[in-house]
């Protein structure tokens, strides 16, 4: 089912046609507030009420021409300001090939750099986000150029890799921020572990090896998952060291888990919910549904109820 799901987020025919069947428009909404940011602002004004946090992130990527990136990059900028301006902590989260990284990375560069600088100047953060491994040495190469100039960026590392342990090692030195996901993308066996099971003990072992350095103040991880059994296995880790587990941070979607969301920041931990917005949803909502069963079984209801 997930090798299906995947292969359809990445078939041209249905990104063309899928879009409008009303039922699939109809589901994609667990999933998102609203298409336009005005809806993803509300979303976050509202969950501020509930000690949970926002980041903001508009969807598109592999964009085809560098008045696109210039575009997205101009609309983050707007983000950041207008979430200032509601009392929120201004935080978004951008994918390099959003603002140009298959058409010129020195650009990419430029335009995430110019980001860092506005997130910054509305005391915010900047999420790199990561994509297919095809882009990973560059996304990280771009991730220690920008976090060099602004502190307050951080990357998205995927557990289904296999080298994102050596990728942590390396970068711990600079004092990285991490968020750390399961993976969500199409990978061969030789770059990532095809079993769940195994992308599961490589997140725990992750976490393992990052939370002392977190708690010497040398690292800010992100636990990015709705896997809250395996949240709370990290929890009694942070325990067992002497670190306090509510320094954790939790990231999920908006629409995910929302309970134990709710729950989880009442109990003292930092929740904050990505909030996904924009037309170009098709491909992203797909992996949204390879990622859990659940979400499937949710969109039948859609189609058959």
């Amino acid at each position: 089912m997930r090798a299906l799901l995947l292969w359809c987020a990445q078939n041209p025919w249905l990104s063309e046609h899928v879009p409008s069947w009303g039922f699939v428009r109809r589901a994609v909404k667990r999933f998102m507030p609203g298409e336009e940011f005005d809806s993803a602002l509300k979303a976050a004004v509202d969950f501020k009420a509930n000690r949970i946090g926002a980041v903001f992130t508009k969807l598109g990527e592999n964009i085809k021409a560098m008045s696109e990136a210039t575009a997205a990059v101009e609309h983050y900028e707007m983000v950041l300001t207008r979430a200032a301006e509601a009392g929120l902590e201004p935080e978004i989260s951008i994918k390099p090939t959003q603002v140009g990284l298959d058409i010129d990375p020195d650009a990419t560069f430029a335009n995430l750099n110019r980001l860092a600088a506005a997130a910054a100047r509305v005391k915010g953060f900047m999420w790199i986000d990561m994509e297919g491994s095809a882009y990973t040495d560059r996304t990280l190469d771009l991730y220690n150029r920008v976090h060099s100039r602004h502190p307050a960026t951080g990357v998205c590392l995927q557990a289904y890799l296999y080298r994102t342990a050596a990728d942590v090692h390396r970068m711990l030195p600079f004092k990285p921020a991490i968020r750390l996901v399961k993976g969500a993308y199409a990978e061969p066996a030789d770059r990532a572990f095809p079993a769940k099971r195994d992308v599961d003990a490589n997140y725990l072992a992750l976490c393992a090896l990052m939370l002392p350095d977190m708690n010497r103040g040398r690292l800010k991880l992100v636990l990015a998952t709705h896997d809250v059994p395996l949240i709370e296995r990290i929890a009694r880790f942070a325990d067992a060291i002497g670190m306090d587990r509510h320094a954790l941070e939790v990231h999920m979607l908006y629409g995910i888990q929302s309970a134990h969301q709710s729950r989880l920041a009442a109990e003292g931990y930092g929740v904050k919910a990505l909030i996904a917005y924009g037309d170009a949803w098709y491909a992203w909502y797909l992996r949204r549904l390879a990622e859990r069963p659940a979400n499937v079984v949710f969109v039948a209801r859609q189609m058959f109820g």
